[in-house]
């Protein structure tokens, strides 16, 4: 049945950024379809609250507490995963973000942050990976959460955005060199109603604003992300590599632009 190509069932996902939002949204959504996770995030609280929601369905989880930012952090997250689970074959590449700032007064510890964070640390943690899954699985896939930011200009982000169109570029290299056995794709992630989005949702001005520009109407939710990254982490995905994925409610420009102050 064409359903049974989305299952995972006892394949094993490190999935970074999973205490929260999309990264905790993906990593149960992985659960339902049958994967054991592996928990990475900063916040200690909260990859254990996720883990206990993986464990509720039905599946293994391992908790561990990763700063991306930190390369000791993404080498011993391997180490835990493959020690636990003795095995690797999917990893979202999920924590990243930088706030928004106008460009002029971008510093240059700020811009090279956002490309660490947003790209640099997605590249490091895929490269540890790729041997492990092709070692251990006879190979998997990666999936990278990129964001609509990359490739549709939008003030005060450049240094987001720039971070954000890097992992793109890279995404499309790295899935070149390593296919057929590893799978490299992304998802161009749009306004999603996750904490980075309250500002604007909880204000019915901006909210009203932002639905209007929007062809769909509305924020996107977790699961609406969850189910790009099952598609292309899934054998239903098996010919996809390469590709960046726009998932944003169809916009083309941004529903809500941050000011910046004139020259």
């Amino acid at each position: 049945m064409i359903l049974d190509r989305f299952r995972l069932t006892d394949r094993v996902a490190i999935i970074t950024g999973a205490g929260k939002g999309i990264g905790r949204g993906i990593a149960l959504a992985f659960a339902e379809a049958g994967a054991d996770i592996v928990c990475a995030a900063r916040t200690e609280a909260d990859i254990e609250d996720t883990a206990n929601e993986v464990r509720a369905r039905g599946r293994r989880a391992l908790p561990v507490r990763t700063d991306v930012l930190e390369t000791p952090d993404l080498e011993r997250l391997v180490a835990a995963t493959l020690e636990e689970f003795g095995r690797l074959d999917l990893l979202v590449n999920n924590a990243g973000g930088t706030g928004p700032r106008a460009a002029l007064d971008t510093s240059e510890a700020f811009f090279e942050r956002a490309l660490r964070m947003n790209v640099t640390q997605a590249f490091l943690l895929s490269k540890l990976c790729i041997p492990e899954m092709v070692k251990t699985a006879g190979g998997g896939a990666i999936v990278n959460i990129s964001s609509r930011s990359s490739n549709m200009v939008q003030t005060a982000f450049v240094a987001y955005a720039a971070g954000k169109a890097a992992l793109n570029m890279m995404t499309r290299n790295l899935a070149a060199e390593i296919a057929p056995k590893v799978r490299v794709n992304a998802i161009a992630v749009g306004g999603v109603a996750t904490d980075a989005l309250d500002v604007v949702l909880t204000n019915d001005a901006l909210r009203e604003q932002f639905e209007n520009n929007t062809p769909m109407r509305r924020p996107g939710t977790v699961e609406d992300i969850a189910a790009c990254a099952l598609y292309l982490a899934s054998p239903a995905g098996g010919w996809v590599t390469g590709k960046i994925f726009d998932v944003d409610g169809g916009t083309e420009a941004p529903a809500i632009s941050v000011p910046v102050p004139p020259l």
